[in-house]
């Protein structure tokens, strides 16, 4: 599956929930479709949170 088709299926899921369920539950959706997201970031090693926390801390790496 090609990020694109991706990116549209999930932007019609979410379409379709705020038209069903409303705004706020739109917003939980996507804040726990984030969410799931960065897991799996983590989970993959395509993301190190020691870094991020650095970054969020202000602290600046040396690479």
């Amino acid at each position: 599956m090609t990020t694109a088709r991706f990116g549209a299926i999930v932007g019609g899921t979410l379409a379709v929930v705020w038209a069903a369920f409303g705004f706020w539950v739109f917003v939980g959706v996507a804040a726990a479709t984030f969410v799931g997201y960065l897991i799996a970031r983590v989970l993959g090693g395509d993301v190190d949170l020691a870094r991020v926390a650095d970054a969020l801390r202000g602290r600046r790496s040396s690479s």
